[in-house]
């Protein structure tokens, strides 16, 4: 498995409209635009920053996995997982797994921006929601 870079930190957030205004306004970083991921019930924004982007998550559904995050989080908001961008996703899913990584994700499935993604179970990342994405 060849990681390339970190691809992205997802965020979760309340309000992503807010979100969009603070970090446009006040940090002067551009959103490249927002997308709804129905599969995952988010929407998200995205804003590069270097060789990197910071992903912002808004849960579209109560019972969304950005939802419950913010709901264990005290009703905020913070980090829910790093992304690292990898050549080939399939065969990082099956190297993790013969590495004895659990994983979410057994086969990709998809991601914000046309990625191909698959979840790493914290379990096996010492408590750290750790994606793998494929950029096509």
């Amino acid at each position: 498995m060849n990681v390339n870079r970190v691809d992205h930190i997802g965020i979760a957030v309340n309000n992503l409209d807010e979100t969009i205004k603070f970090y446009e306004d006040v940090l002067n970083i551009k959103c490249e635009g927002t997308e709804v991921v129905e599969e995952q019930k988010v929407r998200v924004a995205f804003f590069p920053v270097g060789d990197t982007e910071l992903e912002f998550l808004e849960s579209t559904h109560e019972d969304g996995p950005i939802a419950k995050f913010i709901e264990k989080n005290g009703g905020r908001g913070g980090v829910q997982h790093i992304a690292l961008r990898v050549d080939n996703i399939e065969e990082a899913i099956e190297e993790m797994k013969a590495k004895g990584c659990k994983m979410i994700d057994e086969t990709p499935r998809y991601g914000a921006g046309g990625a191909k993604i698959a979840f790493c179970h914290p379990k096996s990342t010492d408590g750290i929601l750790l994606e793998l994405s494929e950029r096509v």
